[in-house]
Order: C-alpha cells, then structure tokens, then sequence
C-alpha cells in the first residue's frame, strides 16, 4: 500500500465532505476510493471515519492522523519544489489568486506580461472576492483588499484604495448633488455585497463616523453589475476607487461625497512563510509591486 497515496486520497474526501465527491474529485472510481480507505484503516489497526448514508465524520483519531497527514504532505511538497529547483531557478506553476476586478483590470495584464520574461513559470490565477486559505489551497500569493488578520503570512504592502460614492453626469443633472451624507436620503442608490433591506453607508466626518441608510432601487452580488447600473443613471453606487477608476477618468462617472471618505484600505501581496521563498514567487513580486505601487498611486 502507498500510504502516500493513501493519506492524500483521504484528505480530499474529508476536504469534499463525502466519498463520491472525493472520487469526483480525484477521477476515481468509488469503490478505489473506499477500498484505499479501508486498507488504510486495516493498516493502522484503528477506524478513521464513520461513515453514514448521508455524510461522514472523523473519528478522534482520525482526526489527529488528518491533521499529521496534512504536515507530512506539505513537508513533502517542499521537498519536490526544491528537488525541482523552485528554489534555485525561476520555474514551475506558480498559483495566484485576487479580487475579480482588480484581477482581471491588474493582475492579467501583470501576469501576460511576467509570463513573457519567464518562459519556464507557468500561473493559475484563480479571481474570487472571498479570502481563501493559502497553505490548505496551495496558494503561493494572495492579493487582499482590507487589513490583514492572518499573521502566519508574509505581507508585502502596494498601497491603498478609497471608498467611493459616485452617480453618472446625469443622474446628478436630474436629481441634484448631494454635499453631505445625510442627502442621500433623497436618492436612489445601486448596492451590492449582500441585500439587506434598509442598506446603510458609513461615512466619516473627521473622528465621527456618520451612518446613512439608503434606498436601494437595485441590489446586486457584483461591483461590476453596480458600476454598470450606475453608467445608466439609475442611482449612486459606492465601490472602490479601482473599480470604476476609468469611468471617473473619462468623465463617465462622477465622484462625490469625497471630503466624507472612510479611512482608506491597504493593499497586499500575502505568501505563506514556510521555508525559503521559492524564486517564482520573488521574481513576480519583484516584476508586479513597483507596478501595482504606482497604479495605487494615482488612486
């Protein structure tokens, strides 16, 4: 037995929450899946799960061997990147993930470009507006938007981004400019980011934070949706400043309430502080932070 294999193959049905989607996931017939299981369990002289019709669950001791297993394929996954020269020479896959729009309007660019200088990096750029664990998704470098909690990760910081309020040019002609916050309540607005019925804004006043309930004419999950809404007049959005930083360029768009802004958010690159850091991980961030430092810059 491949106790290896074995060990990895019950991480992903832990990890998928069911045996069948653990063969979905690894492309394995079901019964491969249970039968290693079970050769595992047989092996150690112990039962590691209990299995029910619906789901399963660790056994204590499963749950000490799971967390051990972890370790051990980690600390075997950094011994093939080294083995591989990760370490020593700028090659192999290099998994990057970031916020759907900065990453598509930033990072793709960035990356095009990185890829053209280093033939021997290959990246996998996953854009989801959601943290995700770096060391248990095997992610070499995050890019995150607000402060940062997680102090087992190494930070690198490019800068900020405002919290903005805006309207397109005539939606401000038909209904007027609001010049404080408490004017908003004569305005439609476009929300996103959940949809609460009585949506609020918070704004600051020097050391007064001010909170504002607005009339959402339209609720949507996306900024890009909301940006979009706004293009067409139907209300004020608040975004972030690089979400719609071309449209206020071009005048699509228009800023207001910027002497109430919120305190700004930081920008950065996180990586897991494990080892020596990999050369493709360093070499992108030596090619992307001067660049991203001075877009955020201009923001």
């Amino acid at each position: 037995m491949d106790r290896l294999d074995a060990m990895s193959i019950l991480l992903t049905v832990i990890e998928e929450g069911s045996l069948s989607a653990g063969s979905r996931k690894l492309r394995l017939p079901l019964t491969t899946v249970s039968r290693r299981i079970s050769d595992l369990e047989r092996h150690l002289g112990t039962r590691l799960l209990n299995r029910t019709s619906r789901r399963i669950d660790l056994t204590p001791t499963g749950q000490t061997y799971v967390a051990a297993s972890k370790r051990i394929l980690e600390q075997v996954l950094e011994a093939e990147r080294a083995a591989a020269g990760e370490y020593s020479t700028p090659r192999g896959e290099l998994f990057v993930t970031a916020p759907i729009v900065f990453g598509r309007r930033h990072i793709v660019p960035l990356a095009t470009a990185f890829l053209a200088a280093h033939p021997e990096i290959d990246i996998r750029l996953f854009l989801i507006d959601r943290s995700v664990n770096l060391v248990e998704d095997h992610v070499d470098i995050a890019l995150r938007i607000g402060p940062l909690a997680d102090s087992a990760l190494l930070a690198t910081r490019l800068g900020s981004v405002r919290r903005v309020v805006c309207a397109s040019p005539d939606y401000l002609a038909r209904r007027g400019v609001p010049t404080t916050p408490q004017a908003l309540s004569g305005h439609e607005a476009v929300t996103f980011q959940g949809f609460p019925a009585t949506p609020e804004w918070r704004f600051q006043d020097g050391a007064k934070t001010i909170t504002v309930p607005v009339r959402a004419r339209l609720a949507v999950n996306t900024a890009e949706a909301a940006v979009d809404a706004a293009l067409a007049g139907l209300g004020i959005t608040r975004v972030l400043s690089y979400q719609v930083a071309p449209e206020i360029r071009s005048g699509a768009l228009t800023l207001i309430l910027e002497g109430y802004e919120p305190e700004p958010l930081p920008v950065s690159f996180v990586h897991p502080e494990q080892g020596p850091t990999p050369i493709k991980v360093r070499a992108f961030l030596d090619w992307s932070v001067p660049k991203l430092r001075a877009y955020l810059g201009t923001l």
